[in-house]
């Protein structure tokens, strides 16, 4: 009888795994986790400390949502039926928001949309004032300091 070691147990089927993990470590560091669901809902808000409802309105908080199931599902229906409904939006306030159509089929893809869009947002490369109809000049002065954007935008207003 020989002393062999044990053959390593196979990795584990995460196919029917939970919900993808957020990797904070990728996360820029203006980010902050806000909430996260069990069911695998993210909220990211940029710079509290900043957007702390003192210096601009309580709804002028740059977000971030992950949220699984159709937009225009019913109440009370299962988000949970299908894997193939995750979306991923950026909020300037409630009625504001990134115009662009970021629907995944698994959490795993959305969640590198939404390390995507804050690094995007945080570098300054989001343009937030074309989002807006009326602008609210004192919150684009200050995203523009805190994002950089500021430097390149010179004396153009």
């Amino acid at each position: 009888m020989t002393d062999r070691p044990e053959p390593s147990p196979p990795e584990p089927d995460r196919s029917d795994a939970g919900p993808a993990a957020l990797d904070r470590s990728r996360l820029p560091e203006n980010w902050t986790v806000w909430n996260e669901g069990a069911d695998g809902r993210l909220v990211l808000a940029y710079r509290p400390d900043v957007f702390d409802a003192d210096a601009f309105p309580a709804a002028c908080l740059p977000t971030l949502y992950l949220t699984h199931g159709a937009r225009t599902r019913r109440p009370g229906t299962n988000p949970n039926t299908t894997d193939r409904d995750w979306h991923v939006t950026l909020y300037l306030e409630p009625d504001v928001h990134l115009r662009e159509t970021n629907r995944f089929p698994t959490r795993g893809e959305a969640l590198e949309c939404v390390l995507d869009l804050a690094r995007r947002f945080d570098d300054g490369e989001i343009d937030y004032r074309g989002m807006y109809q009326v602008p609210r000049e004192d919150y684009f002065d200050k995203l523009d300091e805190l994002t950089g954007r500021g430097d390149e935008r010179g004396e153009e207003r």
